[in-house]
């Protein structure tokens, strides 16, 4: 079993920067996939990116170059810094978990479906 908890989340303007963390316990995450999730309201809960098991990194296109995800290991914790935010960042941010040492990789990373461990969230609110 996996538990989750993200913080970090806040009020930014448009142009900030906030870090958001996630600390797991029970299984640690050199072992496990983290996935970065968001949901607006009135819409689906949609990928943001991920970090594996090795280091490798992964992000949506709306965040590439804005968003960075991090861990350390000895901490069980992942961290998503996201930079140059907008207002359509605006959203509840959640942390995820998988197996994925010994995984094939695939799209089953990108959807919520492929992750079986989930924090309760954190809001990002990014005024204009």
């Amino acid at each position: 079993q996996v538990q989750l908890v993200e913080s970090g989340g806040g009020l930014v303007q448009a142009g900030g920067s906030l870090r958001l963390s996630c600390a797991a316990s029970g299984r640690t995450f050199s072992r496990y996939a983290a996935g970065w999730f968001r949901q607006a309201p009135g819409k689906e809960r949609v990928f943001v990116g991920l970090i594996r098991w090795s280091g490798s990194t992964h992000y949506a296109d709306s965040v590439k170059g804005r968003f960075t995800i991090s861990k350390d290991n000895a901490k069980n914790t992942v961290y998503l810094q996201m930079n140059s935010l907008k207002p359509e960042d605006t959203a509840v941010y959640y942390c995820a978990a998988k197996d994925d040492l010994g995984q094939s990789y695939s799209s089953m990373y990108y959807t919520t479906g492929g992750y079986n461990y989930w924090g309760q969230g954190t809001q990002v609110t990014v005024s204009s």
